[in-house]
């Protein structure tokens, strides 16, 4: 049995490209999905194609006359939240577009709450489950705070999203539910998401599902299994050691 599960957004379309050439499962979806997901333009065009709801977005030079500010300058194949500005207005707009050193989109600002969604989808693009969970507090893209929420509409749209573009193993969604109780979505990342340990903590069993996958096994969908209200934090931490006379590490003892 051997399985490749993508982790980060580096090497996905390598591994979607080559996976006729891997003795492994990998667990992606097809290779112009993957590549399309990694554009944020192209992505948002593929939702369209797609009937799946994405906020307003533009090339830089085909943002109309009437768009409404505040305005979002993006990475166009951007992660971790890099290279993403506000433009209050034109002029700021037209700053930042020269400012920003790598090539970019421009996209609605939208003023509801962010959540996000982790699936996990079989070789036959159906959602095996979905958890969505609150975006507490963020940094560098990456989420710090979050809790799992029993949330019916983000489970059905997760599921909607994820078959329409026939996910295969992990996928995180990431989506905003504006005022009106409507929702766009903005980002999917065909991997395991960097807050992983609270839907993991949560019951998703996503490994074992993957090793599931990887021997052969069709797994029942299992949507709405997992415990909610389960509240995840991260922090940074540090370990200093020291050496133990055999070649081995130690902590280090506090200085008294």
């Amino acid at each position: 049995m051997r399985l490749v599960v993508p982790l980060t957004d580096l090497d996905q379309v390598t591994l979607a490209q080559s996976r006729d050439e891997l003795p492994a499962l990998v667990l992606l979806p097809d290779t112009e999905i993957v590549e399309r997901l990694g554009d944020k333009y192209l992505a948002h065009v593929l939702f369209e194609e797609l009937g799946i709801a994405s906020p307003p977005t533009w090339l830089p030079n085909g943002v109309p006359d009437d768009a409404t500010f505040p305005l979002l300058v993006k990475a166009r194949r951007g992660f971790g939240s890099r290279h993403i500005y506000r433009a209050e207005d034109r002029a700021q707009l037209g700053f930042f577009l020269g400012y920003t050193p790598v090539d970019s989109i421009v996209q609605a600002c939208l003023g509801g709450e962010e959540f996000s969604v982790d699936v996990f989808s079989d070789l036959d693009g159906r959602c095996l489950n979905a958890i969505p969970r609150t975006m507490i507090e963020s940094k560098g893209g990456e989420s710090i705070k979050g809790m799992t929420i029993r949330d019916e509409p983000l489970i059905a749209l997760a599921r909607d999203v994820s078959e329409k573009l026939r996910l295969v193993g992990p996928a995180n969604i990431q989506c905003f539910r504006e005022h009106d109780g409507t929702h766009f979505i903005t980002d999917i990342n065909p991997r395991f998401g960097g807050g992983f340990p609270l839907p993991l903590a949560a019951g998703g069993h996503y490994p074992e599902l993957a090793l599931a996958l990887a021997r052969g096994e069709r797994p029942e969908p299992r949507l709405g299994d997992f415990r909610e209200g389960i509240v995840m934090t991260r922090f940074f931490s540090d370990l200093s050691l020291t050496q133990n006379g055999d070649g081995t590490l130690k902590p280090l003892a506090p200085a008294e």
